[in-house]
């Protein structure tokens, strides 16, 4: 993928996404390359930030589509945005796993550092703040997905000190901020302790 090219009123893929347009719509069946409509958003928000009408009304042309159709499968899923983001979109899990974990707490300093609610962009264009359902990753709940990375096992400190570290223009590693290895349990096995142990 290279660079930002259109606008909310024109869209075209670059030469580079143009080829890997074509290259993701080789791969489906004769007869199937309609199926390709969610890469191809993915390809072209990648490239615009958002999926505008214009990106719309392009991948339907691009894979002979009616608008409709495309429009069905942007509103339905949350990964398209329909509007513009910021440059880093917070993606905050408020479901069971998460909540029970702090994600209260997570949600509260998001908000208090972006001064957003959720569905807000600040007028800089850095952030935007989304709820969302499971991410899927509820071992080490709370998560808060920054663009692709997951940030998990977080508190207020923690949330607290991303957000300061992406607004000075630093994204540090993702993954478990917890001193704990991946997933494995906080403060070190609990079971299997003997060299021997058998199960």
């Amino acid at each position: 993928m290279s660079g930002r090219a259109g606008s909310a009123e024109s869209f075209a893929f670059t030469a580079d996404n143009l080829k890997a347009a074509k290259a993701v719509v080789a791969k489906y069946p004769e007869g199937r390359q309609q199926s390709a409509v969610m890469p191809l958003l993915d390809l072209a928000q990648r490239q615009l930030g958002w999926t505008s009408p214009a990106v719309i009304e392009y991948v339907a042309d691009f894979l002979d589509l009616p608008a409709i159709r495309v429009w069905e499968v942007v509103s339905f899923y949350t990964m398209y945005y329909r509007e513009p983001v910021g440059r880093y979109r917070l993606h905050v899990c408020t479901t069971t796993p998460c909540w029970l974990r702090g994600s209260d707490d997570v949600v509260r300093v998001c908000k208090e550092k972006t001064g957003l609610d959720f569905g807000e962009t600040d007028e800089k264009g850095l952030f935007t703040l989304l709820e969302v359902e499971c991410l899927g990753a509820c071992v080490n709940a709370p998560i808060l997905q920054v663009n692709d990375d997951y940030y998990e096992d977080l508190d207020a400190d923690r949330t607290a000190a991303l957000l300061d570290a992406l607004a000075e223009g630093r994204q540090p590693s993702h993954g478990t901020l917890a001193e704990r290895l991946n997933s494995a349990p906080e403060g070190g096995k609990t079971t299997l302790l003997e060299a021997d142990a058998r199960c």
